[in-house]
């Protein structure tokens, strides 16, 4: 067997990302809870692999299906903007069984007043870890603008959630089921902005078709940051929405009248097997590596564009997730 060669473009993720099917597979690869498990050792491993590849040195013995695994480590674990390593509950990987706690959680204590802030809390806290960790470029984010994003989100959270769970209290049961949903539609909308504020400021980074950073635009910001919300909110209607049903149902059966401790675990599972699959499908809705065109950028970059690259029509972003 011959020496792996070095054209294969890891760049890129490995299946076609211009279609709905492509991008699914890449996201059920980065989702992939297992990834929680690889030590640091493992992780190091896989980054000098791909580092190495990209700076033209194979790893004896290498294979491409080795590569790609590696790639896909590293790209689980590193920001890909600032090559920082990502704190372990910020990383998409962990989204699955932190999600399925959490969201389990709320829709099971939605009755009473302290748990539903307590949780929340807790949902927006960990909310504000995953949208700082899958920020799109490498601007700093200050203290206080960390700080005000994850107030305003969490009283906006708590808020919704208590007004909604105030108007519902002579609505049948299973409309309070649903009042956990629109809390969480309501964070996203406050908390994905305000952590990526500094992207409204300065802009994200937009690159030629070749990978070449051609400047900064809010523009491509903004559309990168609206793409994320409508994911994370379509993330969570399975999660949030099918199980109050089946347990709406469920408790209205001898077996779990009869076992009522079973509900918080039945509801935890229920909400992890929908999130399974809405994770990683719903992070492919939208290109990760999305598109805008030249013409929709700010006067002085598209100049600038016009200017360095005139046939370029098209300029590309990291959008986050």
């Amino acid at each position: 067997m011959g020496e792996l060669p070095l054209d294969i473009n890891i760049q890129e993720p490995r299946w076609d990302q211009s279609t709905f099917l492509g991008r699914a597979r890449h996201f059920f690869t980065v989702t992939d809870p297992r990834n929680l498990l690889l030590s640091g050792a493992q992780l190091e491993a896989s980054r000098n692999i791909v580092q190495n590849y990209r700076a033209g040195v194979v790893t004896p013995g290498l294979t491409e299906d080795q590569l790609w695994r590696a790639k896909y480590v590293y790209d689980s674990a590193f920001h890909p903007d600032t090559g920082e390593k990502v704190v372990l509950i910020g990383r998409m990987s962990a989204q699955v069984p932190m999600n399925m706690t959490i969201t389990g959680c709320m829709l099971t204590f939605y009755r009473k007043t302290p748990t539903v802030v307590f949780w929340q809390w807790v949902n927006q806290s960990f909310n504000a870890v995953v949208n700082y960790s899958n920020r799109s470029g490498d601007a700093p984010i200050t203290v206080r603008q960390l700080g005000t994003a994850y107030v305003s989100a969490t009283t906006g959270a708590v808020a919704t959630a208590l007004g909604l769970k105030s108007l519902t209290k002579h609505l049948p049961p299973l409309v309070g089921r649903f009042v956990p949903f629109a809390a969480v539609a309501a964070a996203n909308c406050i908390n994905i902005p305000l952590m990526r504020q500094r992207e409204l400021q300065v802009g994200i980074p937009v690159t030629d078709e070749a990978g070449q950073r051609l400047g900064h635009s809010v523009t491509a910001a903004k559309q990168g940051i609206f793409q994320v919300v409508i994911s994370r909110i379509c993330m969570a209607i399975p999660a949030m929405a099918i199980p109050p049903v089946i347990m709406d149902t469920l408790e209205k059966k001898d077996f779990l009248k009869r076992r009522p401790w079973l509900g918080g675990p039945l509801q935890v599972g229920l909400v992890g097997f929908c999130l399974v699959f809405a994770t990683p499908l719903c992070c492919a809705l939208f290109p990760q590596r999305s598109s805008i065109q030249v013409s929709r950028l700010e006067p002085e970059l598209r100049a600038r564009i016009h200017q360095q690259t005139p046939g370029d029509e098209v300029v590309y972003y990291n959008k986050g997730l």
